[in-house]
């Protein structure tokens, strides 16, 4: 009788042990569920700084002769007629949003043009090769442009795709997609240049945009970062930069410091070339067309 009570007081004493050592697991899971639960939120809470919901855009097909759609603007920030070019032609395109045909003035012969700005009314078109391409706003309509100024050797040889204009300052900014020198640095060159009223260009400072700053904040290493287009934030003075082959929006300071990155959604952005935003600080995303799908611009509505 004493071994079997000696054995039942064991016995508790063990099943006890064990009862609080499963409360214990349990609380630690609790809180690392709710740990989990708080990373979680904290990042959908980082996501959510953009102003913009990327998922959500209303859609604008472009005419068949914009298939290849590479670099758009509005003449400020007027969203009732977007400007734009294509790969091949030099041809500048003008058109309402929702229209089915486009309109185009010739200012150049073939070639691989990559994106466009507006800036003290002239139209400045830039060259994968870096060459400018400059003329007046008053030669829209015509079906070829006069005074063309063609601009080489303002940036080292690199390959080239983004163009932009910081009116307020009167400045345009040519960033390389590409080049050996920047590859080695791990960061793409930013080359800026005052404007005169005439549209004369005077270098006016470089800037680095860090790749290693991009994969920090993106998470991600897999692939060299290689910039599509930028255009700047009016609103906020954040730099706003696309890789269409990175599938990545880069967002940093005025300085090119990279602040933060989105991934963009390849169901939704086939070849994003091109970025703008209106007078209502919306923001615009250009595609060059697919196998199943025409070129397009995306138009991103200002969260409220």
């Amino acid at each position: 009788m004493k071994y079997n009570k000696t054995l039942l007081a064991s016995g508790l004493l063990i099943a006890s042990a064990f009862l609080s050592v499963s409360c214990v697991n349990s609380n630690r899971d609790d809180k690392q569920k709710d740990s989990d639960s708080t990373t979680a939120s904290v990042s959908g809470a980082e996501k959510s700084n953009l102003p913009y919901d990327l998922t959500k855009p209303v859609k604008y097909n472009m005419p068949q002769n914009l298939f290849e759609i590479s670099g758009i603007v509005f003449h400020n920030g007027d969203p009732r007629e977007v400007f734009a070019i294509q790969d091949e032609d030099g041809d500048l395109f003008h058109l309402g949003l929702g229209d089915k045909e486009s309109k185009f003035t010739k200012f150049g012969g073939k070639g691989d043009y990559e994106d466009v700005t507006i800036i003290k009314n002239y139209f400045v078109v830039l060259k994968s090769n870096g060459e400018l391409h400059t003329f007046p706003i008053a030669e829209l309509g015509k079906p070829k442009a006069g005074n063309v100024t063609k601009t080489k050797d303002l940036v080292p040889k690199a390959e080239y795709e983004g163009l932009a204009a910081d009116e307020k300052n009167n400045m345009i900014y040519v960033l390389t997609k590409d080049s050996k020198a920047d590859s080695k640095a791990k960061a793409s060159s930013i080359y800026g240049f005052k404007v005169a009223d005439d549209a004369s260009l005077t270098a006016a400072g470089e800037f680095s945009l860090s790749h290693k700053a991009i994969e920090k904040a993106s998470g991600s290493s897999k692939s060299r970062f290689r910039p599509s287009a930028l255009a700047k934030n009016p609103q906020t003075n954040e730099w706003y930069i696309l890789s269409s082959v990175n599938k990545l929006l880069v967002v940093t300071d005025a300085d090119f410091k990279v602040k933060t990155t989105y991934p963009l959604d390849p169901q939704l952005f086939n070849q994003p070339e091109g970025i703008a935003f209106d007078r209502d600080n919306n923001l615009y995303i250009s595609n060059e067309g697919g196998t199943l799908s025409a070129g397009n611009i995306l138009m991103f509505k200002l969260k409220k």
